[in-house]
C-alpha cells in the first residue's frame, strides 16, 4: 500500500531554500538512507533555479491536487505551497503555469530502451511522455555486466536517469550455454546465485525472469526461488513476466507469489492482463490473489500498459515450441482468436510484410493461416503485435490500487505503448473515460514505482526530493501513436525537468542530458 502520511505545514510551506539544500543533501525529510540507496547525483552547476507559479500541484501521493507555487534549486525541489507563500531567490526565473498540472517526472519500471539509448540518447518519445526515470532489464534479459552497462550510462548522459534489474535469463544462459532446455541441475543454480549476487552488488535493484521465453521457460520453481533469495538477501525484489498470461494465468499468478513467499522479498508482476479470450473476464480473480497476498503479509504489486494488445515474438503463440507440428501451430492461433489478430512486426527476411496481419500475409502468399505462421518461423521468425485482450479487463486492472503504469516499451518500439502509454492513460482514461482520477493516476507513474524501487528521492512533489518534474495541459495532452504507426511523439507534455535541468520544451528536446545511472545500494 502506498504511504499517504500527510506532511505537516512546515514542510509543505516556505522553506528556506537553503534548508532545502541541507535537507538535498541527506538530513530532515530527504534521508541519508533514502539518498544512499540511489547513488546518482544532481549537478548543482546545471540546474536551474525557477520559481513555478499558479500551478495545479499533483504530488505524487494521491492527495487532492491545489493550485500553488513550487521552487526548484540546485537540482532538488527547494519549497512548495500556496500562491505567493514560497519565496525565491531575485536571480530565480519565474514560470506561470496557470491551467497546467505539475507532476513529479514519471518512472517507467518495466522500459526496454537498455541499448536504443546510445544512438538515441535524447530519447524524445520517453521524455515527451514526462518520463525521467526508466528501468531496464525486465523480462529476464539484462546488460551484461551491471557495472560496465551502468558505466557507459554514465558517460552517455542521456535525458533519463536509468536503473537496471538483472535478468533470470541472462544468468542462465551464461550457466548452462546453449543447453538450457532442461532443468537446472544443483552445481547451475549455484552458479546463477553468484551471478545474481554479482550482479545485485554491481547496482541491480532486483532479479527479473522471462518465463514465456527461452531460457527461462524451462527453469524449475525451485530454481526461481534460490534466484530471488539472493536478490533478497541484497534488498532487491521479483519482477516476473509469468509463465502464463492466458488459460494458465491463474496457475502463474499462484507460482510468483509462492516466489515471493518463500524467498522473502516483493513481488512485480509484469504487465498484468488477461491475454485472449480464454480467461476475458477473470482480472477480478486476478486482483484477489493479490488482495490476499498482501493482507497475508507479503507485497504483491503489478505494472500495466494501457492497451488491449501486447507485443512479443511470434514464437509466443506455440507453447509447445513444435512449430513445425501444424496442429501444434493451429492450436495456437486458435486459441489467440485467429490471423486476424496477430500483427506480424520486425520480420526482416520479407520487410514489406510488417504491419500486416498473419490473415492477410497468408492471403498473400497463397497460404493457409497455418503454412504462412510455418514459413515465417522457417525464415527467422518475427515480432508480434497481439490483439487479444478484452478492454473490460484492462478497465479493471487500471483501477485496481496494486496496480502501477508502465510501458513495456521505450525507444523505437513498434507498439504505441513506447511512446504513447503515459500520456494516454492521462488523456484517454482520465480525462475521456473517468475510469481513474488524475491525482490517481500520476501515483501510478511516480510514487507507486518509486515505491517498488526503494527511491525516496523522486516519485513526490516535497522539499528535499529531486526536482524530476512533468509539466502537462490536462486538456491536451493524449497520445498520439498508433499500431501502423507506434513512434508517434505525444502531445501535451510542456516540460520535462530532470534534476533541475530542463529536457523537453516546446514539443522538443531542450538538447540537455543530464541523466545518470542509478544504482541501488543495499
Amino acid at each position: 500500500m502506498l504511504d499517504r502520511t500527510k506532511r505537516g505545514p512546515s514542510a509543505r510551506f516556505r522553506l528556506p531554500v537553503s534548508l532545502a539544500l541541507a535537507l538535498g543533501a541527506g538530513g530532515g525529510l530527504a534521508t541519508a538512507a533514502g539518498l544512499a540507496a540511489q547513488a546518482v547525483s544532481v549537478a548543482p552547476e546545471d540546474a536551474a533555479t525557477v520559481l513555478f507559479t499558479n500551478a495545479t500541484l499533483v504530488d505524487g501521493t494521491g492527495a487532492p491536487g491545489f493550485v500553488g507555487d513550487l521552487l526548484i534549486d540546485a537540482g532538488r525541489i527547494a519549497a512548495l505551497g500556496p500562491p505567493g507563500s514560497v519565496e525565491a531567490p531575485a536571480t530565480a526565473e519565474r514560470r506561470d503555469l496557470s491551467g497546467l498540472v505539475l507532476a513529479p517526472g514519471f518512472i517507467d519500471i518495466h522500459n526496454h530502451s537498455t541499448e536504443r539509448l546510445f544512438d538515441s540518447p535524447l530519447a524524445a518519445t520517453q521524455i515527451a511522455q514526462g518520463i525521467t526515470t526508466i528501468v531496464v532489464g525486465a523480462d529476464g534479459s539484462s546488460p551484461w555486466p551491471i557495472a560496465d552497462y551502468l558505466a557507459r550510462i554514465d558517460e552517455l548522459r542521456p535525458t533519463v536517469d536509468v536503473a537496471t534489474l538483472v535478468g533470470h535469463g541472462t544468468v542462465r544462459r551464461a550457466a548452462l550455454g546453449d543447453d538450457y532446455r532442461r532443468t537446472a541441475t544443483d552445481a547451475e543454480i549455484s552458479d546463477m546465485i553468484v551471478r545474481v549476487e554479482r550482479g545485485m552488488g554491481e547496482g541491480a535493484f532486483g532479479l527479473s525472469s522471462g518465463l514465456e521465453y527461452d531460457p527461462g521457460f524451462y527453469s524449475s520453481t525451485g530454481e526461481l526461488i534460490a534466484l530471488s533469495r539472493a536478490a533478497a538477501a541484497r534488498g532487491g525484489f521479483y519482477m516476473t513476466h509469468m509463465r502464463d498470461e492466458e488459460e494458465g494465468l491463474m496457475e502463474a499468478v499462484d507460482e510468483a507469489i509462492r516466489i515471493g513467499r518463500e524467498a522473502g522479498l516483493p513481488v512485480q508482476i509484469s504487465h498484468i492482463k488477461a491475454g485472449n479470450a480464454s480467461v476475458w473476464g477473470r482480472a477480478p480473480e486476478v486482483l484477489e490473489r493479490i488482495r490476499l497476498a498482501n493482507e497475508g503479509g507479503l507485497d504483491v504489486t503489478a505494472d500495466q500498459y494501457p492497451y488491449a494488445a501486447w507485443q512479443s515474438g511470434l514464437a509466443i503463440v506455440v507453447r509447445s515450441r513444435m512449430f513445425s507440428h501444424p496442429d501444434s501451430v493451429a492450436k495456437g492461433i486458435e486459441a489467440a482468436g485467429g490471423g486476424n489478430r496477430l500483427q506480424i512486426v520486425a520480420f526482416f527476411h520479407e520487410p514489406e510484410l510488417n504491419g500486416l496481419r498473419l490473415d492477410e500475409i497468408a492471403r498473400r502468399k497463397g497460404m493457409t493461416e497455418v503454412e504462412a505462421y510455418m514459413w515465417i518461423m522457417e525464415n527467422g521468425g518475427s515480432g508480434l503485435i497481439g490483439h487479444t485482450m478484452n478492454d473490460a479487463d484492462v478497465d479493471t486492472f487500471m483501477a485496481s490500487e496494486w496496480v502501477m503504469t508502465s510501458s513495456d516499451g521505450g525507444v523505437r518500439s513498434a507498439h504505441p505503448r513506447g511512446a504513447g502509454t503515459f500520456p494516454r492513460v492521462l488523456g484517454h482514461y482520465v480525462r475521456e473515460r473517468g475510469v481513474l482520477t488524475l491525482e490517481r493516476a500520476v501515483a501510478r507513474a511516480t510514487s507507486m514505482p518509486a515505491r517498488r524501487l526503494g527511491l525516496d528521492d523522486r516519485g513526490v512533489l516535497r522539499p528535499g526530493a529531486r526536482a524530476d518534474l512533468a509539466i502537462f495541459d490536462p486538456e491536451r495532452i493524449v497520445d498520439r501513436s498508433t499500431f501502423d504507426n507506434g513512434t508517434r511523439i505525444a502531445t501535451g507534455l510542456e516540460s520535462v525537468w530532470l534534476g533541475g535541468v530542463e529536457t523537453w520544451s516546446a514539443g522538443a528536446p531542450t538538447g540537455a542530458r543530464p541523466g545518470r545511472a542509478v544504482r541501488h545500494m543495499p
